[in-house]
Order: C-alpha cells, then sequence, then structure tokens
C-alpha cells in the first residue's frame, strides 16, 4: 500500500511540475477590456483566453516600464497605475493617486513619465525612477488630452487635443507648453516618423492622416486612410507603420518615409483600435472595441487568421516581446 501511495505522490508531483512548465513556456498577450474593468489573458499558440480577472476603472492603454520588469496598466477612471508580469500578465503592484491616466508614456531617457487626462482635461509629467513616478506638474490643457509623443532626444512632448482640434508641445525641461497649433478633427493617435522629420496624426474624426512638419508647425499633407483615423503601431522595419481606421473598420499601412498609404487591411469586425506586432513581424494582433474581439492579421497576406472573444470595449493590447516600436 505505501509503495502505491508512493507511486500516486510521485505522479502527482509530475503533472504539477508538467503544469508549471506549460504555464512558463506559454506566450501570452494582455488584453484590457476598457468596459468592463477587466483583463484578459489568451493563449497566443492556442488563441485562447485561459483567464479573466478585474483591473480596475477604465483600463485603457498600457505599456512595459523602462526596466522591462513590470507592464503598468492606466485605470482612467480609477485613479491608479497596475503593475502586471510581462510574461504572464498576472499582477504585481499597484501605485494609487494617478489621477486619471487615460493615454501614457516614458519620454526615451526614461526621465519622464506622463499621464493625458482626457476625463478632467489634464496633462501629468511624473520624474521616473524605476517603478516610482513623482508628479513634478500638472498642466491644464483643454480640451481633452488624447495621445501623446516625443522627440528622440526627450526635449519635447507632444499632445494631441481631442476636443479642441489641436496639437500642443511641451518643453520637458520646464514642464511648460511651448506652443501650440490647430489640426484637423478630433486628433488622436500621434507618432513621430524616424529621424524626428515629421508628426502623424489619426483624425478619428475624418478619414486621415495629417503630416506635421512640427519645427514649423504646418500641415504638410493629408493621407487619405479610412473613416475614423486612430492609432498607430510602427511595423518594426523603421519604415512602416499601421493605422488602425476604426469606424470603417480597416487598418492602413502607410510608407514613413515616402509619406504614401501603401496597403489596407480591410474585411475587419468593428472598431479596430490599438496593435501589437509579433517579434518575427508576421502576425498583427488588433483590438476590435466595438466587436468584443481580438483578432489575429497575417501580415504578409493583409488577411484576418481568426477573432478570439474578450471583454467589453477591449482596448490596449500587449505581449512580450514584440516586433521594436520604430
Amino acid at each position: 500500500m505505501n509503495k502505491l501511495i508512493k507511486l500516486f505522490l510521485s505522479l502527482g508531483l509530475l503533472v504539477s511540475l508538467f503544469s508549471h512548465a506549460a504555464e512558463s513556456e506559454r506566450k501570452t498577450a494582455i488584453v484590457l477590456n476598457s468596459g468592463d474593468a477587466s483583463v484578459s489573458l489568451i493563449d497566443m499558440d492556442k488563441r485562447q483566453v485561459y483567464k479573466n480577472f478585474h483591473i480596475g476603472k477604465e483600463p485603457h492603454h498600457l505599456m512595459i516600464t523602462p526596466d522591462q520588469k513590470a507592464v503598468l496598466v492606466a485605470n482612467a477612471t480609477g485613479n491608479e497605475v497596475v503593475f502586471l508580469d510581462p510574461k504572464t500578465g498576472e499582477k504585481i503592484g499597484r501605485l494609487s493617486n494617478i489621477i486619471d491616466p487615460y493615454h501614457i508614456g516614458y519620454s526615451p531617457d526614461k526621465k519622464f513619465f506622463i499621464a493625458a487626462g482626457n476625463r478632467l482635461d489634464r496633462i501629468d509629467i511624473y520624474a521616473a525612477k524605476a517603478q516610482e513616478l513623482t508628479l513634478l506638474k500638472v498642466i491644464k490643457a483643454p480640451k481633452t488630452p488624447s495621445h501623446i509623443t516625443f522627440t528622440s532626444n526627450s526635449k519635447t512632448a507632444f499632445v494631441t487635443l481631442q476636443d479642441s482640434d489641436e496639437l500642443i508641445a511641451i518643453d520637458l525641461d520646464t514642464q511648460e507648453i511651448i506652443w501650440k497649433m490647430s489640426v484637423g478633427h478630433l486628433p488622436a493617435g500621434i507618432w513621430m516618423t524616424p529621424g524626428d522629420k515629421h508628426l502623424l496624426i489619426g483624425l478619428t474624426g475624418s478619414d486621415a492622416v495629417q503630416v506635421i512638419d512640427w519645427k514649423k508647425r504646418q500641415v504638410i499633407k493629408e493621407i487619405k486612410t479610412g473613416k475614423g483615423a486612430h492609432n498607430f503601431r510602427p511595423l518594426g522595419d523603421k519604415k512602416h507603420v499601421f493605422l488602425s481606421n476604426r469606424v470603417e473598420p480597416s487598418i492602413s499601412i502607410l510608407n514613413m518615409d515616402t509619406l504614401e498609404k501603401v496597403g489596407d487591411i480591410t474585411g475587419l469586425p468593428s472598431g479596430p483600435d490599438d496593435m501589437d506586432v509579433t517579434p518575427d513581424g508576421k502576425e498583427l494582433w488588433v483590438t476590435f472595441r466595438f466587436a468584443k474581439k481580438v483578432g489575429v492579421i497575417d501580415i504578409a497576406s493583409r488577411k484576418l487568421i481568426t477573432t478570439i472573444p474578450v471583454g467589453k470595449s477591449p482596448h490596449g493590447i500587449f505581449f512580450y516581446p514584440s516586433a521594436p516600436w520604430q
């Protein structure tokens, strides 16, 4: 009998070890469901959700911390950020009293962290050190700060103002607005092209991307994309960037050198929004805000491979590792 018990115990231990090994090797996609305050964790190989959990009110955007040890989730109406393990998606920490963090970003030199609060019309600038954030300045910036990008030297941050149809530039050393300019209707996503040549702005209230010569503060071109032009994700080849057209629905592919659209991905569910690219550059993963799904797109064929049901109003998506953000 004792031998039989030992055998069962040994088998149980082996099953447990194999289970833990499988979990450690699992590739996980983290999806923020802003409409039901939850996170969906997707097994990227099996293409299915294996866990859902509560995260906080209105999680919209997320990004990895400079030390690569945590993914920072911004809970806008929850007034907090939550830290997740980048590989497993499990909660590992929380910072409260980060007010209205909608879109977030670290400066390229990792010294500053910015939170754009589109509910409260404010932009908060923090000193960043490891996973600590110290508030330096609150900038009132009507109306509806939306998305953020930076110059490569970390001197200037740019923020789109969605409901006043403006773009502002902030000097990070002084934490002051140094200029603003009028742009198109409902500016949202913003992207800096290589070499800090141009800013690209997705006009969610229109069907185009505006090209900005930010040094001259001039709109130099509009690239027709699709209705509800919204947010960007670079392919990782330093040449092409994807743009989600949330209303159309479609995803446009832009050449950042020629400033031309070179293709479209169509036949998609409603509300394409945030995106991430697998490290081999073969797949584009997309959240579909209005369809409660995540989609997997084959980049070479520009075809939707599959969709995965998630929570209500999925927004941010992240997996580690992914293709470079350049």
